[in-house]
């Protein structure tokens, strides 16, 4: 008897528009629309295996006016997602332009490293990366994750270098039980491209080093939540501050019994470039601290302030949220440097520098 393979087939999209008025001086203006669509098919093969291929396109278009300078205008349409997957019920498979992240972290994340997801997007959107990524699921919950990555010629994350081109990036994790939460240990390696760092070097020096990348990372309820994230990076580079690289984040959260509850969620960033791994080095620390609060069924109210305290500088954003059935209305308010110094790897990073707001329509369907 031939076995009858079962197959879903689903057409999925999120359309959205917004405004952005700055008043600051010189004043600026953008409206944009943007469309996200997804295709998604899924058929069982048999043996308790499942086949899944998603393709999704990011077509933009975006206007902006700026006082005393001409108007500007730029479009864009690019791949969003294209994978094949193959999973059972402890293993999965996926190759091809894919979102790929982890950790556990919220505001200030060491451990972003394929994806460039800024906390105070409404939407989340991120562009993926080029890759294999493998994952298997053990029955106490123990998760070990393989990767390798090829083809991705841009910046990832908090990257400041580009992987060299036709070079293999490979790595992986484990992330295991422990107490009342989970710790993970993330490992990554490939050979970057330092050549924007050597203006004026000697032609002697190559614009190629490895780089290999140790993360730490845990969270744990203990009535609050509590959580970690660090990360080691090394070159062997004669590039002043690029030898060492240091970054880690320590978080809490806790929803308030206040009315329909209050949750607010804090960490403390630090970053800083040693000589050694263990030796102190001069750096950079940020502090945040986000709330939201549920305002019936349909609205939300949420907030995100950061301290940049080397520069002594706030940023400040708030953000009101309508959701009816399949449309989701926000209105954002920010007060900024006029130099954005965080989230500097963000497409959108700009968008929130001075003092303004932003509409914005969200339709999914």
């Amino acid at each position: 008897m031939q076995p009858v393979f079962s197959q879903t087939e689903e057409l999925h999209g999120q359309a959205s528009g917004w405004f952005t008025g700055n008043p600051s001086s010189p004043a600026t203006s953008q409206i944009g629309l943007r469309y996200i669509p997804d295709f998604l098919v899924e058929t069982g093969l048999g043996h308790g295996i499942t086949g899944s291929l998603d393709l999704s396109l990011n077509a933009n278009a975006a206007g902006q006016y700026a006082s005393q300078k001409h108007a500007s205008y730029e479009d864009n349409l690019k791949l969003y997602r294209a994978w094949f997957r193959l999973a059972t019920d402890r293993f999965e498979a996926r190759v091809g332009l894919q979102k790929i992240n982890f950790g556990t972290a919220l505001l200030f994340r060491p451990l972003m490293w394929f994806d460039r997801i800024d906390p105070r997007d409404p939407l989340q959107l991120t562009d993926g990366v080029y890759g294999l990524l493998l994952r298997y699921y053990f029955q106490n919950n123990t998760n070990i994750w393989l990767w390798g990555l090829y083809g991705n010629k841009d910046t990832k994350g908090l990257e400041l270098e580009p992987t060299e081109q036709a070079t293999v990036e490979f790595g992986g994790r484990v992330q295991s039980r422990l107490w009342t939460g989970e710790i993970g240990l993330t490992v990554h390696h490939r050979r970057t491209n330092q050549s924007s760092f050597l203006s004026g070097a000697p032609d002697t020096l190559s614009p190629y080093s490895p780089e290999d990348r140790l993360g730490l990372d845990g969270k744990w309820d203990v009535g609050i939540g509590v959580w970690f994230e660090s990360v080691l990076i090394h070159q062997p580079t004669e590039i002043s501050g690029m030898k060492y690289q240091r970054q880690w984040t320590i978080g809490a959260d806790y929803t308030f019994g206040i009315g329909n509850g209050l949750y607010a969620a804090t960490e403390y960033f630090d970053a800083d470039n040693p000589t050694e791994p263990f030796v102190a080095g001069v750096g950079t620390g940020f502090s945040g601290l986000s709330m939201s609060y549920p305002i019936g069924i349909v609205d939300q109210v949420s907030a995100i302030v950061y301290r940049d305290w080397r520069n002594r500088q706030w940023y400040r954003i708030a953000t009101w949220q309508r959701t009816f059935d399949n449309w989701s209305f926000y209105l954002l308010g920010f007060w900024n440097p006029e130099t954005i110094q965080i989230f500097q790897s963000q497409a959108n990073s700009n968008a929130f520098a001075g003092t303004g707001f932003q509409i914005m329509v969200v339709f999914n369907h």
